[in-house]
C-alpha cells in the first residue's frame, strides 16, 4: 500500500532557474509541484553581481506569499573557495561568499548552500582549517543573520574538502558559533565519494555514520541525484533519478529512514531541467508513496 506518511513528512522540490527574475523560480517550481525550491541568487560562474532592487526583493517575497514555497534555498558560486591556499583568492572568496549571504538574508531565504572548497595540495588539515577561519570571519561580519551556511558533501575530486563525514567532527569544534553551521547531503556526492547507499543495511550503516560523525540534527537539506559514474569514481555527473548507479531502490532505502526530520527538503539537481525536474520530482514522490 502506498505510504502517504513517507510522502508527506519530506519536503520536495528542485533547483530552478531565476530567467526573467528571481521570483519566476517560484512561480516555476510551483508549476511543477515543488513544495521547497533552491536556486542561484546571481551568477555562479562569475564574480561580481548588481545589488538587489528593493523591487527584487519585493517581488520575490510576493511569490513566496502566492506559492507557499517553504524552506527557500540558494545555492551560492561555483567560484568560491573558501579553504584555498592562495591568500588573494580567499579574501576573494570570503567576500563574494559574504555578498551571497548579504543576498540570501535581503530576500529572507534560510539556508545558503556552499562546497567547502579545495586544499590545492596543502592537505586536509590545513584546507580545513582554512575554511573553518573563514567561516569565523564571515560570521563575525553578519552577527545577526538569520539565513544559515549550509555545508554540502562533495564528490571527492581533485583536494576537494567535504567528501568524508570525518570532516565534520573537526569543522564543529573550529568554527566558535558551530550552531550556526547546517549541512546539506548530496546522494551523488556521497555514492561517488564511496558511500554504498543502495540497499536497505548500507543505507542505514551510513546513516549511522552520518548521525554519529556529523548528526542527522544539522541536516537540512538533501540533495537527491542520481550517479552517472560508479559507486567510489569520485565522478561528479548527476543523473535522473532511477537512470544512474543508485537506482530506485537505493533512493528507497536511502530516504526511508525513520530518523530523517519531518519538513526535510528533498531537492533535485538532475540534468535537463527544463523537461526532467518535474519527472523527477514526481519520481521521487512515486519511489516513497509505494516503498514495494
Amino acid at each position: 500500500m502506498p505510504d502517504a506518511h513517507l510522502v508527506s513528512r519530506f519536503r520536495f522540490g528542485a533547483h530552478m532557474p531565476t530567467t526573467g527574475g528571481l521570483y519566476n523560480a517560484l512561480h516555476s517550481g510551483a508549476a511543477i509541484d515543488c513544495d521547497a525550491v533552491q536556486l542561484f541568487t546571481a551568477s555562479p560562474r562569475q564574480w561580481a553581481s548588481k545589488p538587489l532592487t528593493s523591487k527584487e526583493i519585493r517581488n520575490f517575497r510576493r511569490a513566496v506569499e502566492a506559492t507557499g514555497i517553504d524552506p527557500l534555498i540558494a545555492h551560492d558560486s561555483y567560484l568560491i573557495n573558501l579553504a584555498t591556499s592562495d591568500e588573494a583568492l580567499r579574501e576573494k572568496s570570503r567576500n563574494a561568499f559574504l555578498e551571497e549571504m548579504n543576498r540570501a538574508e535581503a530576500l529572507g531565504l534560510d539556508y545558503l548552500v556552499t562546497h567547502m572548497g579545495a586544499h590545492g595540495g596543502a592537505g586536509e588539515q590545513i584546507g580545513l582549517e582554512r575554511l573553518c577561519d573563514s567561516i569565523n570571519w564571515l560570521h563575525q561580519q553578519i552577527p545577526n543573520h538569520r539565513v544559515k551556511i549550509a555545508l554540502e558533501t562533495t564528490a571527492g575530486q581533485g583536494t576537494y574538502l567535504g567528501a568524508s563525514f570525518d570532516h565534520f567532527p573537526l569543522i564543529f569544534s573550529l568554527v566558535e558559533e558551530s550552531e550556526r553551521l547546517t549541512v546539506c547531503l548530496d546522494t551523488c556526492h556521497i555514492f561517488v565519494a564511496g558511500y554504498d547507499i543502495r540497499t536497505s543495511e548500507t543505507a542505514k550503516a551510513v546513516w549511522d555514520e552520518f548521525d554519529t560523525k556529523v548528526g542527522i540534527e544539522r541536516l537540512v537539506c538533501i540533495h537527491a541525484n542520481d550517479a552517472q559514474k560508479p559507486l567510489g569514481s569520485k565522478t561528479d555527473r548527476h543523473a535522473s533519478i532511477g537512470a544512474g548507479h543508485i537506482g530506485d531502490a537505493g533512493f528507497r532505502a536511502f530516504l526511508g529512514d525513520v530518523r530523517l526530520p519531518d519538513g526535510l527538503p528533498i531537492i533535485v539537481e538532475t540534468p535537463d531541467a527544463d523537461t526532467m525536474h518535474a519527472v523527477n520530482v514526481w519520481h521521487l514522490r512515486q519511489l516513497l508513496a509505494n516503498p514495494s
